[in-house]
């Protein structure tokens, strides 16, 4: 400032006093990317913020220098952290560690200085299997084999990637490091070499078999257990069963994603099965008894004289088993009444003799349909 005096941390920050240590980190990290020197080259007003901003976390983000500057000011911390221009303590054992690995990670796209070398191994991809099942196979389980593919080291080169008799030769844009470093202003980082992607070296001469990869496609024939309950959109996953990792590194992930086959029969509802059932006018009036297809067989089950079409019946615990492995849900069976068609002569003149015998005010639903009716229109 003009005068000489400090700004206040919290200010700098945009914080208020009894912020936390994540709102504050957070505070921090998100101005440190806007105004760190090497994404503003030149830009002194830029390195002059980016230089605030870091004396003002370095207090307040250590729980005894925050205490030290709520009570006394500035004259609390006088004497450390950055009153020199320089950036005192900003080795092993300061706050500054993991915030500035994100804040390079943000700026360059990958690790910060003491990050990522050439010779960490890197993680292998995950993969995403589709499978298909039957409905009864989502609700009991099932093993199935299947096929998925995996990168192998190369046998031609044992996996360097070079033709037989030859070597792969040194980056010369690292000088076989894996990284370049960038000097900007008052700070050195280190970023993953674009030249040889962070290996190192260069194949000039490659490989017959593998064209310089180091490795070759080849598939795998994996057991996977479906537990039951699954459902289309249910995930499994397979732990290291992904793509290779390299130089080291440890395998991807197998992903396998349900889709599960349309029954002709039934339909899921959470862990409840639906099984519409059709019988006809005389069974309904009369009442019958009938053979309920389920999960596990066929059920006897009475229907009462008079049942109406889309009653409902419950056979419990004939459902999905749950997928916590706890408990089944019900089979929900919904009776349609089936009104009889292509009748004959004889059968008409007996509806008619029905019809008559019956009389109007014996069907209880259509009367009391027909009276709501007049009272509406009245």
């Amino acid at each position: 400032m003009a005068n000489g005096e400090k700004r206040d941390y919290y200010e700098i920050l945009g914080v208020h006093r009894n912020a936390s240590d994540t709102e504050i980190k957070k505070a921090f990290r998100k101005q440190a990317i806007q105004y760190h020197p090497d994404k503003n080259p030149g830009d002194k007003a830029s390195e002059e913020k980016f230089k605030e901003l870091s004396e003002a976390y370095e207090v307040l983000s250590d729980g005894q220098k925050r205490a030290q500057y709520d009570q006394f000011g500035h004259a609390g911390v006088s004497g450390g952290g950055f009153s020199s221009g320089g950036f005192g303590g900003f080795g092993g054992g300061t706050p500054f560690g993991d915030i500035f690995g994100d804040i390079f990670g943000d700026i360059f796209g990958g690790g910060s200085a003491g990050g990522r070398g050439r010779t960490q191994g890197r993680r292998g991809d995950d993969l995403l299997y589709n499978m298909e099942i039957t409905f009864e196979e989502a609700a009991f389980g099932v093993e199935k084999k299947i096929e998925v593919p995996f990168a192998k080291r190369c046998g031609t080169c044992n996996g360097s990637g070079s033709k037989p008799g030859t070597d792969p030769k040194v980056c010369p844009a690292c000088r076989g490091a894996g990284q370049v470093r960038y000097q900007q202003g008052f700070f050195s980082v280190s970023k993953t070499c674009g030249q040889c992607n962070g290996e190192g070296k260069i194949v000039d001469d490659p490989c017959p078999e593998c064209r310089g990869k180091g490795s070759i496609k080849d598939t795998k024939t994996l057991s996977i257990k479906v537990p039951g309950g699954v459902e289309t959109g249910s995930r499994l996953k397979s732990p290291g069963n992904g793509g290779q990792g390299l130089k080291g590194g440890p395998n991807g992930d197998l992903y396998v994603a349900i889709s599960v086959k349309e029954h002709p029969l039934f339909q899921r509802e959470d862990n409840n099965v639906v099984c519409e059932f059709p019988i006809s006018f005389i069974q309904a009036s009369l009442g019958c008894e009938i053979e309920v297809p389920t999960l596990d067989g066929k059920v006897a089950m009475k229907i009462p004289e008079g049942t109406q079409s889309g009653k409902i019946y419950r056979l419990r615990g004939k459902g999905i088993p749950s997928l916590q492995g706890y408990g089944r849900g019900d089979q929900l069976v919904v009776i349609r009444v089936e009104t009889p068609s292509n009748l004959n002569r004889k059968q008409k003149e007996l509806l008619e003799e029905f019809a008559r015998i019956s009389g109007e005010d014996v069907h209880p639903l259509k009367k009391s349909f027909l009276d709501k009716v007049m009272g509406f229109l009245s």
